[in-house]
This record gives C-alpha cells, structure tokens and sequence, in this order.
C-alpha cells in the first residue's frame, strides 16, 4: 500500500478499498433509495388510478394512459430504428483503415477508445433519442384521438372545398407527423454524418476527395428525405392558409386567405412544392451518379425561390395590386370571414334592431307602470352582498361564503324570482385549532345553503328565503352537508372512527360519519402507503384515527372533479350551485374547442373572458386558457353532488361535432340530452364566460357586410366597469327583463357597448339565459342611432356623482369611517329609452358588512337617489305605480341577530341617519350634530351587541326569525321591489 504522510516514526495511513461492510451498506443504501423512487412513481399512478375509478370514470384514465403508452412506444422505436439504422449503416459503409489520411490517422484514438463499447453507445444513442421523441409524441394523445375519432362537420371551407373536419382534426395530425419527419431525418443525417467522418467516409482538411462514394450516397438519400419532406409541407402549407392567423387593420386575429394568400402564396407554394419534389428526386439520383452537383444547384434554386416567389411576389402583389385598391380586393374574403367567424362562435342568429335611445311616451304614470313589466329589478348585488351573508348567517367561524355569490331563479306559489344564492362552505382558517386531526378528520364540511330574493331588502339587509342553521325556508328538505365545494380545498378523511363536526345549535355541537360512497378507501394498507407518499403525509401511515371505512376525499371543487374527468373540455368560471331534487347539485358550464375552423378569427379565451370580477377573484376566471381559439360550444353541462361528489356529463349541443369526436374517443362518458331532468334544466343558465367571448366578437362582428368591416366606422368596445377604479371590463349580469319583442320577462344576460374609443351608448345586447325556454341562447342587440348620443355607464355614473344633491348624500352617508360601494349598474330598455339602476351600498361606522342604503335611477336625463327603489322611479318618473305588490304573508321579517340589542340599535341608527338627513335638508346644523352624535352611539351599541352574540355564538350571527306558515321570509314595509 502507499505511504500516506507521516515520517519514519509517523503514524502510517494504509488506503484501500472500503470493506465488505461497507460496500453491503453503500449497495443497500442505493437498492433503497432506487426503492423508494419506484414507489414514488407507483403511488402516483395507483392514486391516480383509484381516484378514477371511485368516480366512476376508469375509462378516461385507461384511454388517455393507454393512448400515451401507444404514442410513446410507436414514435420512439421509430426514432430509435432511423437514429440507429443510419448509425449502423454508416458504420457499415466504412472505407478500409489502409486509405486512411492523416486526419483520419489523427481520429485513430477516438476510433480505438469507443471500439469495445460501440454497440453500448449505438444503443444508448438510440434509446435516449428514442425516449425524447416518444415522450414529445405522448403529449400530442389528444391530436390523435381527435383525428382518428374525427366526425365531418358537414360544411366545407369556401377556398379548397374540403370539410370543415379536415382542418380541425386531420391538418394537426399531418402536421406533428411531418414535425417528426423533419426531426427524425435531421437526427439521422447528423449522426450519419458523424459517423462517416469518424471512420473516413467524410474529410475536411485532407487532400482528394471530400467523401467516398457509399458516405455520398448514404447522405444524398437523407438529404432527398429532407427536401422531399419540405415538399410535403408546402403543400400542407396551401391548406393551412384557411387557418393561418396575420395581421390585419380590419381586425385582431384574422385568420384565413387574403387577396395577397389567394393570388400570390397560393401559387407560390404550388410551385415550392414542385421545385421540392424535384430537387428530391436529383438527391436521390446520386445513388447512381455519385456527385452532389446537380442536388446542389437543385437546392440553391428552391432556397432561392422560397425567397423570390414565397416572399418577394406576394410582397409586390400586397404593395401594387392590393393597397391602391384594398377594399375593393379585401371585400370577397372579408364576406368569407364573417361569414367564418360568426358561424363559428354562435353568433349567425344575433338580432340585431335599431332602438331610438328615448322614450316618445307623455304619460308618466304610463311609463311608470311599464317598468314593473318591463324587468325585475335586482338591487341585491351578489359581488356586493357575501360579506352581509356572511355576517348574518355564517352562524360559526368555521364556515364561510364565496366571495361572489350566484344568481339562479325559483319558483314561489308559480311565481319564479331572481335569487342570489351561496353555499355554507367549510373554512379550516376559522376552527378553533389547527392540526391534522381538526383540519382532516373533525371539520370536513360546510353545511347549509342561504337564499335571499334579489328584488327586496329590508332596512338595507337580504330578504332571506332560505336561512339559519340547519337551513331552512323555500327550498324544502334537501341533503344540507356540503363536502365538495368551491372553497374545499383540501382533502379529508371520513367515515371511519373519528367523528366529524356536522354543525353546532344552542344544545352544543351536532357529530356525524359521512354515508356516501365516495372517496378512495383507505383500509387496504397498499392505498395507505400511496396516499403517505402522494400528499407527502407520514401520519397516514399508523394513524389511530384511520380504521375500517375510513376514505379520503380529493379533488373537492367542482371544476377540479370536472376537468379531471373531462381532460378535453374547457370549463367555465363560474360554477354554481342549485338544490334540486332533495339534493345540491353543483352546475358546471363546459365547452369544445378548435383552433382549426377556416376563416374564422381567434380569440384568446383567458384575455376575453377577464373583467372586474375575474380581476379581483381568480376562480372566476377561465382556467389556464391563454391558448387561442376560433370555434367555440357550450356542449355539456355537468353537475357535481356537493354531497357524494358524483360527476355527471350531459350532451347539450347535440350537433356539435367536436363533442361527437370526444364521445366517440371516451364512449359512456356523456349522457344523452334526454337524461337531464325537467328540474335540473329549469336551473341551467347561459354560462357567463362564452357571452363574454361572443360580445367580444359581436363588437366587430355585429356587422355583415364587408364594406363597413373595413371602415371600422361601426366598431364597438365593451366598457370598463363604472363602479370602480380597476380599469377592467364591466362584468354581464343576470337580470329577468324583457327586451322589445318578448311577450314576457325572461332570465336574461345583459351587458352594453360604447363606440370605439367613446362613452355613449352604442348597443345594449341581451341573451335569453332560460335553459328551459325555447329562446335559450337567443342573442338581440339594440343597436342605438349614431346621429344622437345617448349616455353610456360611465358618463351614467360621471353624472350620479357630479350632482350636487346626490354628492352631498354621498358625502353625509360617507360620514365617519363609513365606505360607499356601487353595486351592479343595471341597463334596462323602457319604451324606446334606457333605464339604469344602481344599488349604493354603505360599510362602516361599527358595521363590518354593507348595508343597502341608497338606489340611483335615472332615465331619460332625470336622475334620483333616494332610500328605496319605489322612491327613486316614483321621483324620476313623477309619478307612483298603480300597481299594488302582491301581498306575501306567509313570510317574517329577515333575520338579524340572536340578541334583539342588535336589531334595536340598528334601527336607532336608521332613525338618527334619517333625522340627520331631515335636518339637513332645512339646515338645522345643530339638529345635524345631535343626530350625528346619536347614529353613532346606536352603531356602537350595534357593534357592542354584536361582539357579544359573536363570542357566545362562534364569531357569527344566528337568525331570530322564526318561520311563517309557509316557512319563508316575508317582506316588511319599505322595501326595495322593483
């Protein structure tokens, strides 16, 4: 052994190799750790896999896992064999050693050193190309299953005559097949290359010639490849004219041919595609002439045609032909684009009416009765209202609302009304404590659903129709608990040993053991350790509280269980929920995409479905859509159990192709149309985000004739919400109106356009939202005369807050550290004229949630603000309604709060707030001290109050009200009904 350090009478140090001992321990270390990294993989299949088939939905998962495995093994032992096989070939074309040069002497070594591992380093090169391009061929299972499972659209593209089917399915798949080719030739050709030059068949610096014969054959054949692969594409490249995107003043994202693509690319990819083909055939004809030069001057001419014809031609077409004379030569394609655009996102059918802007009626009292004919009007604003929910009827810190609340209809005595609705979700930041057992096993829940009518409120608070806890009201008997949801992000354990928090009452708290059957069982050890390893969770392993029947519930929120199962549909914003048949059913619009309908102009669905909703709360945006799209269908509707979880997928667009393509690719999958029952219809709505992408396109697309397009004199934007500062888009509510036409109100989703770069009003556009009517999914739009200006939301809302009147209200509610919020500004259509309706909403002075106080109305340039919405239309029509509301005795007052102090010192505030307001109104400012000094004091009783009942009632507010005879709230005197 060396000698390490140490003199003659040093310490002497013997190195060697480690011991048996320690060679065992490295050995088992890396069996373990290769152990535990094969588990890791295996338990995220297995989970993957049982989670699918506790759904019900093992079919998606086999499909997609098998479609991935095929793709991946075909086109990597396909690039394994081209890689390989060129390899092997050039090595077998070698020249003998004896002609070697003296630069192939100086390659000798590197010839000698990989000698003995050649054929390892053939297979390694091969395999590793191999894995890389069939993990890039896996990725494309969906442009597989579309193209083998593709179903025609029975329309043709106006240039090549070919089914619309060909472009959306068949062109994607060509083109990643010729993807393939051009990486699999260009691999082959480099390691040939390589190869050749390493063993002699190329030289760089030596004298003679450059490469044998065999090394110039064997490259010419790939080099053909390559060229004749070129020709292919350029012929793929005519058809993808009707789908190629550029840039064009008429429009952002216009797709499809042009004057310039018809008359000068067109041909000039025609003739590319010759010049390719025989320039191949001069490559391939040097197995027998063995010279390049011919391929070379073949090359050099299709390079310089590609720059002459492909590109220089079309430019002097654009510059000579097109430009002096651009609408003229645009006119025919553009027609083809409309045409294209507005078949393509369901849109051919708007009705488009002109409409005056104003009112020619005298008679007030008239116009004053037409607008309880004309709409509904929602002053209850469920962006604005889930605080007040939450406040009054959260009931435990443990629950909580959406931020955003929903909009659904139900019916009362055959009466249907507009009611703004949210679940009692589970919120783990309000429990008591927080560890595994609390978070997993004790709170797994929300319970309760709480209604309130959109059209009433009653000192500033919802008309409550379903409330308190358990919840109850309108709705009847349903299953209240509420284990998948919006806000249930994370996963729980149930049905085992450990009991769980059902809700809490006055008799203490009320346990439960969930019954259903979903989730994946954890009983089976195997599915104990996966589940350890996939949520990084240890105590899984030997927890107490895990036993017989114990399963563990994931992928709660609707959209989650949705995509998961759907992975190739587009899943709306906004899912919401509706209790329907004794359960609650979470409702969830889904789309089918394409980005290959000819001449259709895209659109980038993440970009235009974003407003001031979405910018402030991101489950209301469009999940991970940033791709661009040009055909658009809401083809299914599907709902999710809050309770089991269940997922179900309905057929709703029974034409559309591309859902007949999935459902051909997953058979079983979607329900029939016919399987929707009649009382989960009548809850289906007009989904938010595919309005906001037609409004999008019917800004420019409202218009049919070419000519116009390309002024762009009738180009329209959609406005920013006056509301607020964010700058983005006004949000399209819901609201049961009538538009001009319509024998009756319908639920309807409305939103307004402004001209391009303006504030007036351009158009108002309406879509009937009632799945169960036959108008459902009728668009109209009120397009408004260009010669006079009618005001649009901003300068609507520039006005209520520059007069005088309404500013020093403003102000006076503002009082203190009190807040103003802006509810939804509603745009109504009123005998010829635009209603415009906005709640004002007051937070503070002791409150923490707002408090409806005040409702802008204007029409026809007379503007009011005042406490009620009765009293704002009776001020700007001069004149009161001779329309008496039905009477509904078999409700109560709303709820407020389990301590009267509450209520009491609630309404002194209202009584001091009104005083304040009568005195200053005849200028009594020491009146207005007083009264200021007095609503103060009751809003901090309020606040006192209601710390108490939050202390002895889990931070939240239980309601008093006890139900009527019917079991639902009822009106009180000044309410907001529209």
């Amino acid at each position: 052994m060396p000698d390490r350090g140490g003199g003659p009478t040093g310490p002497r140090i013997r190195v060697g190799r480690p011991s048996r001992r320690v060679r065992t321990l490295l050995m088992t270390l890396g069996v373990l750790a290769v152990l535990g990294m094969a588990f890791t993989m295996f338990a995220g299949f297995w989970t993957d896999w049982l989670w699918y088939r506790s759904v019900k939905y093992s079919s998606v998962f086999t499909t997609t896992l098998w479609t991935k495995i095929g793709l991946f093994f075909v086109f990597g032992l396909l690039m394994a064999l081209a890689v390989g096989f060129n390899v092997w070939l050039a090595h077998r074309l070698r020249p003998p050693l004896s002609a070697m040069s003296m630069e192939q002497q100086s390659l000798d070594r590197y010839r000698m050193g990989i000698a003995p591992y050649k054929t390892w380093l053939l297979l390694g090169i091969t395999a590793l190309v191999g894995l890389i391009a069939g993990a890039s061929a896996s990725s494309q299972w969906r442009t597989w299953l579309m193209w083998v499972n593709g179903v025609p659209f029975h329309q043709k593209d106006p240039q090549f005559h070919l089914d619309v089917s060909f472009y959306a399915f068949d062109l994607p798949w060509y083109r990643f097949l010729l993807g393939f080719g051009f990486a699999a030739a260009i691999l082959s050709l480099i390691a040939a290359a390589l190869t050749h030059y390493l063993y002699g068949g190329l030289r760089i610096t030596s004298p003679g010639a450059r490469a044998t014969a065999a090394a110039t054959g064997h490259l010419s054949v790939l080099l053909g490849i390559f060229v004749a692969l070129k020709a292919v594409a350029y012929w793929l490249d005519r058809y993808g004219l009707a789908v190629k995107s550029s840039d064009f003043k008429a429009t952002d994202n216009w797709t499809g041919l042009r004057y310039v693509d018809a008359n000068a690319y067109l041909p000039a990819k025609t003739i590319l595609f010759c010049i390719a083909v025989i320039c191949a055939l001069l490559f391939f004809a040097t197995l027998w002439r063995r010279t390049w030069q011919l391929p070379v001057i073949g090359f050099g001419l299709m390079v310089l045609s590609a720059i002459l014809i492909g590109g220089l031609y079309p430019a002097i077409v654009q510059k000579f032909q097109v430009q002096p004379n651009e609408q003229a030569k645009e006119a025919p394609y553009v027609q083809k684009n409309l045409k294209a655009t507005r078949e393509a996102y369901g849109i051919d059918d708007t009705k488009v009416t002109d409409y005056s802007g104003t009112s020619t009626t005298k008679d007030k009292s008239q116009l004053r009765d037409g607008v309880d004919d004309a709409a509904s009007i929602r002053i209850l604003d469920p962006n604005i209202v889930s605080p007040t929910f939450q406040q009054l009827q959260q009931i435990r810190n443990y629950y909580a609302f959406p931020n955003n609340l929903d909009v659904d209809r139900y019916s009362k005595d055959g009466k249907e009304q507009d009611t703004v609705i949210g679940l009692r979700e589970l919120n783990l930041n309000g429990i008591p404590k927080n560890n595994w057992i609390n978070d997993h096993f004790r709170y797994t829940h929300g319970y309760g659903v709480v209604a309130a009518k959109g059209t009433e409120v009653q000192d500033g608070q919802p008309v409550f129709t379903e409330s308190d806890l358990p919840s109850t009201g309108d709705l009847g008997k349903y299953k209240q608990q509420i284990y998948y949801g919006e806000k249930t992000t994370t996963y729980s354990i149930v049905g085992g040993p450990q009991q769980e928090i059902d809700y809490s009452d006055d008799s203490g708290e009320k346990t439960t053991s969930y019954k259903g059957n979903s989730g994946v069982n954890l009983a089976n050890p195997i599915n104990r350790a996966a589940y350890a390893v996939a949520f990084n969770e240890p105590q899984m392993l030997y927890s107490g509280a895990i036993g017989k029947g114990s399963r563990i519930l994931y992928n709660r929120t609707p959209k989650e269980r949705v995509e998961a199962v759907a992975p190739w549909l587009t899943i709306d914003g906004d899912a919401y929920p509706a209790v329907v048949d004794g359960r609650i059913q979470w409702i969830v619009d889904a789309y089918t995409t394409t980005n290959g309908y000819p001449y259709a102009s895209r659109t980038t669905l993440g970009d235009t479905t974003a407003d001031s909703l979405t910018a402030t709360n991101t489950n209301r945006a469009v999940v991970a859509q940033q791709n661009q799209v040009n055909y658009i269908r809401n083809s299914v509707k599907a709902t999710v159990d809050a309770y089991t979880g269940e997922v179900k997928l309905y057929q709703w667009d029974t034409g559309d192709p591309v859902l007949k393509t999935w459902m051909k690719a997953f058979p079983g999958t979607v329900k029939a149309k016919s399987a929707i029952k009649p009382e989960l219809q009548a809850h289906f709505r007009y989904p938010q985000d595919l309005f906001k992408v037609q409004r999008e396109l019917l800004s420019r697309y409202h218009v049919t004739d070419a000519q116009t397009f390309l002024t762009g004199s009738e180009v329209w934007q959609v406005p920013d919400d006056p509301t607020n500062k964010s700058g983005n888009a006004v949000p399209p509510y819901y609201l049961s109106m009538k538009m001009p036409g319509q024998s009756s109100q319908a639920f309807s989703l409305t939103t307004t356009f402004t001209p391009n770069g303006r504030d007036n009003l351009s158009a108002f556009m309406a879509v009937d939202a009632d799945a169960s009517t036959s108008d459902y999914g009728k668009i109209r739009i009120l397009k408004l005369p260009t010669s006079t200006t009618v005001d649009g939301p901003k300068q609507v809302q520039s006005k209520f807050n520059s007069e005088q009147d309404i500013a020093a209200a403003i102000k006076l509610l503002k009082g203190g550290d009190s807040d103003i919020e802006y509810g939804n500004l509603l745009t109504m259509p009123l005998d010829g004229g635009l209603l415009y309706v906005e709640p004002v909403y007051v937070r503070g002075g002791g409150l923490k949630y707002p408090l409806l106080r005040k409702v802008l109305v204007t029409y026809g340039g007379n503007t009011a603000f005042e406490d009620t919405l009765d009293e704002a239309l009776n001020k700007v029509f001069g004149a009161e309604s001779s329309t008496t509301p039905p009477s509904d005795t078999g409700t109560t007052p709303p709820p407020t709060s389990s301590n009267p102090t509450v209520q009491q010192a609630l309404n002194d505030a209202q009584k001091a707030f009104d005083a304040g307001q009568e005195a200053l109104k005849k200028g009594d400012w020491q009146a207005y001290g007083q009264a200021q000094k007095d609503l103060q004091d009751a809003l901090k009783r309020a606040e006192d109050a209601q710390s108490k009942a939050g202390k002895t009632g889990g931070g939240g507010n239980k309601s008093s009200s006890s139900p009527g005879p019917s079991g639902s709230p009822s009106p009180s005197g000044s309410s907001g009904s529209g």
